[in-house]
């Protein structure tokens, strides 16, 4: 049996917790007690989480863990205690993985976990984490990092996503979806999946040009000019440009790119279709404009985002 401990602290987010639904239903699904479950603290006894609710703990002690899950805490504290960053040490030593989940990572941080690997939190902190942690390679815009025996995930629900990788490297893909099936959840998400989702930056005010997004997102192999759009809305082009960039606050253009270069990096991180079959089907029609308009919008090539994408599923 894989003992999971949860690491808490004072103010922890509560929601973070709804992750060991992920590991009691894939005991369910496994028909059998794969996964065991204990909640950690420093001193033990009750620990009050963000929203005031007291949660029971087991005090930290030699008993050694298959992984450990550090929960962050709503307000980033500028210190952890010695203790805890002792017995983070200590788990690093002991445990296979290593996790954390939204600001979890800056306690990672402090126990010297995290210089000189990539990992990713909240994209609200993610900034501060690599400013005071500059050894970091820090990607904010991840749902969830591997780097080795240690992981990090961004806000509290991509934790959820974390725990259902967890499964998937246990006990195989067909248990994982079984699990996100019985949760209600979509199949995780790729650890390599923006935070943000480029629709809901969209978010446009009126129907008319949420069907002209909702076109340009089916549609995105086939060529997208203004008029085509402008011609879903019943709009003529120059009003559909102004009523774009009204309601988006960008242009019908560059919105399709970066729809374009969204459904470009899933399709990067979760096939193995050549970079050009890839631009193709995105309405890229090459690799060099593709390439540059990752470059313009992820800062990142599409073959690193590959090479990331499949350390990944090694690690």
């Amino acid at each position: 049996m894989q003992r999971i401990g949860f690491v808490v602290s004072e103010g922890f987010q509560m929601m973070a917790l709804a992750t060991q639904a992920v590991f009691e239903y894939s005991n369910r699904v496994a028909g059998k007690d794969v996964y065991e479950m204990r909640v950690l603290s420093e001193n033990g006894g009750l620990v009050h989480s963000s929203l005031g609710v007291a949660l029971e703990t087991e005090r930290f002690s030699a008993r050694a863990f298959d992984t450990l899950i550090v929960i962050g805490t709503e307000e980033v504290s500028p210190n952890a205690t010695p203790g805890l960053l002792n017995f983070i040490r200590r788990g690093s030593k002991l445990s296979r993985r290593v996790t954390s989940i939204c600001t979890g990572a800056f306690i990672l941080a402090q126990a010297g976990l995290l210089d000189g690997r990539r990992a990713t939190t909240h994209w609200y902190h993610a900034r501060e984490l690599q400013r005071r942690f500059p050894k970091i390679k820090m990607e904010e815009d991840r749902i969830f990092i591997i780097d080795g025996p240690i992981w990090t995930s961004a806000g509290a629900t991509a934790g959820l996503d974390l725990a259902l990788a967890l499964v998937e490297k246990d006990l195989g893909e067909e248990a994982a979806r079984s699990v996100a099936k019985k949760l209600v959840m979509h199949h995780r998400r790729a650890g390599g999946q923006s935070q943000h989702s480029e629709l809901l930056a969209l978010s446009p005010k009126s129907d008319r040009i949420q069907n002209a997004i909702a076109f340009a997102e089916k549609n995105l192999g086939s060529s997208l000019s203004v008029e085509k759009l402008a011609e879903v809305a019943n709009l003529s082009p120059r009003q559909f440009s102004r009523a774009f960039q009204t309601e988006t606050g960008q242009s019908p253009a560059k919105a399709v790119e970066k729809l374009r270069v969204e459904a470009a990096r899933l399709m990067i991180e979760s096939s193995h279709h050549p970079i050009e079959v890839v631009a193709r089907e995105t309405g890229f029609v090459d690799r060099r404009r593709m390439r540059e308009a990752f470059l313009r919008t992820l800062g990142q090539p599409p073959q690193i985002i590959r090479r990331n994408a499949r350390a990944e599923a090694i690690g």
